[in-house]
């Protein structure tokens, strides 16, 4: 009864997108859909219309008039998927009941972020600013084809501001409820053949008061600092080189622990840097194009502890520290005519982790090429989209010498018809994957009095999903609806072996299904206003989210998210964003009563107000925008993760200078 009421459920709200939609579409055949390049589908740069699968795009406009100071809390406001967010610049986001691993490195979450199409080496999306930034890609279901192991809910693709037109540089400075402090810069421009795009941000904060009134002490930041620097050089027509730099350093972010046990003085030191050598070419007549880059990062944190505050006992006063360095390489080759596109290329990775803790060096190698085609036929309308990867991967700890490797093939196949030019209907069939970690494959350690040994055995985890899907875009309206079916098989759990020892092995299966969608409506473009008047919303309903081995629902995972609002742009200098995202019921383990039981956790909505006012024009020498932000509006008491509430109603008031 319940698979079939999930499965009407699902029908219903297609049919009420789907229905006035193609009843439109017929009356304004003649529409055009609006050309949206988006570069992280097929790794190279492709219109929107083109895309099989479906592809969500958060650009510079949406990111400007939201109150998210991250990226974390940007995914969060647009109601991506389940976010986990802590106090402490500590946030991991999900898509399609897949989440990101906010602690170590991008290898161990079941999504992937990426930096400028190269992985981000984190899954803490709070490591990552909204500063400089162009756009966000972020493509929905499995994505390993393009871009390899941890793709298996998607990709989320940070794409950092390239320099153009002539130089423009801005300045703000912004104060908050408990004690924010923030100032940032930034600059973007070219000349001649130059290009430049740069960011500097430094804010801080006190400890916060929940919606109840509550002070959460320790809940502070001494400083966080994000820089992005992005030069270029074009040095033949459709040649350019490049270097991107990105920085994030945190000092003393408040480690409280639970509000009910909350802890005075544990904290944690937070960095994540990056650096890119980009080379980017092709044909003046566009028919070949190639793109080769190098990437170097280190990513790390390090955990205080005093013994001084010790709520729940676990502190010992020692120091603990992970370090993560990253390198790897890019290159890829693309032949582009009329009805064909074929890209080819190579990937490499390397991941050197050291810990305070057992195991205490590892290291992670993985090589991998991949062919990915498109076909345009029947006059452009119906495109097919095909590929396959092969990973080789091999893990070493360093501690004992063991060594293992294994390899993985990954295909993908997709379809898209464009009935008119304002609407396709899609579909995609995708299988992803994750490596084991190197602890799991090659484990000799002991720890506690516990011996761990790795299985070399193990096998990836794996998905594969179908979708169905469709979108509709003409000059005012925008919309997408799209069904998704992924089965998870292989997932990798620790158990103990018959001897005693602690070993891992493949045990887990689940299934998730549901909906998700898009609806926006520029009312101002339809009368004609010389301004903006956009109300939207977004969604993901999960109609089974089912845990097979245990024949429960998944925990930590919610059925419904949705993110709505209206936006008003640009009238006479005034601008304005209401938002306001809800997150379902999910079923957690207690782990803060210490009963260890399953409990659902409930749900809530919260709202965001921005608003912005440009209150002086000196026309040639820039202007003045005064900028207010209300967070948590109706100071709902409300949390992520349980003991862990945000904070209480928090106004912001900024003052930027644009010249």
């Amino acid at each position: 009864m319940k698979k079939l009421l999930s499965r009407v459920t699902a029908l219903l709200v297609f049919m009420f997108f789907a229905l006035p939609v193609l009843i439109f579409a017929q009356e304004r055949s003649d529409t055009v859909i609006m050309e949206e390049v988006v570069v992280t589908a097929g790794r190279v740069e492709e219109k929107k219309k083109e895309i099989t699968t479906n592809v969500t795009i958060i650009n510079a406009e949406e990111i400007k008039n939201s109150s998210a100071k991250d990226l974390g809390e940007l995914l969060t406001e647009k109601a991506i998927g389940h976010s986990h967010r802590y106090p402490g610049a500590l946030n991991s986001v999900g898509i399609r009941g897949f989440r990101t691993e906010p602690h170590g490195n991008d290898l161990e979450g079941r999504v992937l972020i990426l930096v400028n199409g190269r992985r981000a080496g984190t899954g803490n999306t709070a490591k990552i600013s909204t500063k400089n930034i162009e756009r966000v890609e972020i493509i929905r279901g499995p994505a390993s084809v393009q871009y390899g192991s941890a793709a298996m809910g998607g990709v989320i693709n940070v794409i950092t501001k390239r320099g153009k037109d002539k130089p423009s540089v801005f300045a703000e400075g912004t104060l908050g409820s408990f004690g924010y402090k923030e100032g940032s810069a930034e600059f973007s421009g070219k000349q001649k053949a130059f290009d430049f795009s740069g960011s500097f941000s430094s804010d801080s904060k006190d400890d916060y008061d929940t919606a109840s009134g509550e002070k959460f002490y320790n809940t502070e930041y001494n400083r966080k600092e994000n820089c992005s620097l992005n030069l270029g050089y074009e040095f033949l027509p459709e040649n350019h080189i490049g270097v991107i730099y990105n920085y994030y350093n945190a000092d003393y972010l408040g480690d409280s622990g639970y509000l009910s046990q909350n802890d005075r003085d544990d904290y944690k030191d937070s960095s994540n840097r990056t650096i890119d050598f980009i080379y980017d070419g092709g044909t003046p007549d566009g028919l070949f194009s190639w793109k080769a880059r190098y990437f170097d990062g280190k990513d790390q944190d390090k955990w205080v502890d005093p013994t001084v505050s010790n709520p729940d006992g676990w502190d010992d006063g020692v120091e603990a520290e992970q370090k993560t360095d990253q390198k790897g390489a890019q290159a890829q080759v693309s032949y582009n005519q009329e009805y064909l596109l074929v890209t080819a290329g190579f990937d490499w990775v390397n991941y050197k982790i050291e810990t305070t803790w057992d195991p205490k060096k590892s290291e992670y190698d993985n090589p991998a090429g991949f062919l990915m085609a498109k076909t345009r036929l029947f006059d452009k309308k119906f495109i097919i989209t095909g590929g396959v990867r092969y990973d080789e991967y091999e893990v070493d700890m360093k501690d004992s010498g063991k060594k293992e490797s294994d390899d993985h093939l990954s295909p993908r196949v997709g379809a898209a018809y464009l009935i008119t030019d304002s609407l396709k209907l899609r579909a995609n069939y995708g299988e992803a994957f994750k490596m084991p970690f190197a602890k799991q494959m090659a484990a000799d350690y002991t720890i506690w009095g516990m011996h761990y040994v790795g299985n070399s055995s193990l096998k990836p985890e794996k998905s594969g999903t179908y979708e169905g899907g469709m979108d509709f875009s003409y000059a005012f309206f925008d919309s997408s609806i799209t069904y998704f079916h992924t089965n998870f098989k292989d997932k990798i759990e620790s158990y103990t072996t018959a001897g005693g020892d602690k070993s891992w092995k493949n045990l887990g299966e689940a299934e998730v299904e549901g909906v998700e969608g898009n609806l926006s409506y520029e009312i101002g473009s339809l009368f004609s206003w010389d301004y903006q008047v956009k109300p939207y919303v977004n969604f993901t309903y999960l109609t089974k989210y089912k845990d097979k081995e245990a024949d429960e629902d998944l925990k930590y995972t919610s059925d419904l998210h949705v993110s709505y609002g209206i936006t008003l742009s640009d009238f006479d200098g005034f601008s304005a964003n209401l938002n306001l995202y809800y997150t379902g019921k999910q079923s957690i383990t207690d782990y803060e009563g210490g009963t260890y039981a399953t409990i659902t956790q409930g749900s809530f909505t919260f709202v965001n107000l921005t608003i912005s006012k440009r209150i002086f024009d000196f026309k040639e020498y820039g202007g003045l925008t005064l900028r207010g932000e209300i967070q948590n509006l109706f100071d709902k008491d409300c949390e992520h993760i349980q003991g862990y509430p945000m904070p209480g109603r928090s106004f912001f008031i900024g003052l930027r200078y644009d010249f």
